[in-house]
């Protein structure tokens, strides 16, 4: 019956835990990462899927390769997706963003225009046109 007890309330104190931010992003025991270098925040949020060389993966799930990635050539497209998330992929957008095992990690519309514009510029992609924070932020705004 202790046991019981003491499994309940682990189980509630993680229900309760409120979202995570990209200055605390990760998991339960989230290392802290307040930047807003593009090339930072895919080294701590989306190399774990997409893999360090963009390469993608195959295996739990399926992690697109975002290397000489033709679907990054609309940056509203990509904006949507962290945003919103797609198949796999959480949302990482404020109003969308759920915790999977964990707190949700959230960007904001600086970091997710900064994760763009590096991805877009690297890993063989050379897609010149950046995208705004204010521009990530007007497609939150009008998404559903």
């Amino acid at each position: 019956m202790v046991l019981c007890a003491a499994l309940a309330l682990g189980l509630a104190a993680l229900c309760l835990r409120p979202s995570a931010h990209a200055d605390t992003a990760g998991m339960l025991d989230s290392v802290p990462v307040s930047t807003t270098d593009g090339r930072q925040i895919y080294e701590h949020i989306c190399q774990g899927c997409h893999m360090a060389d963009a390469g993608g993966a195959v295996g739990a799930g399926h992690f697109p390769a975002l290397a000489k990635d033709a679907t990054l050539a609309s940056r509203q497209y990509v904006a949507l997706t962290i945003l919103m998330g797609r198949r796999n992929m959480p949302a990482f957008g404020a109003k969308h963003a759920i915790g999977f095992g964990g707190p949700a990690v959230i960007l904001n519309d600086t970091q997710i225009a900064a994760v763009i514009n590096y991805v877009r510029t690297h890993f063989g992609n050379q897609y010149a046109d950046p995208i705004t924070a204010a521009e990530v932020a007007a497609l939150d705004k009008s998404a559903h």
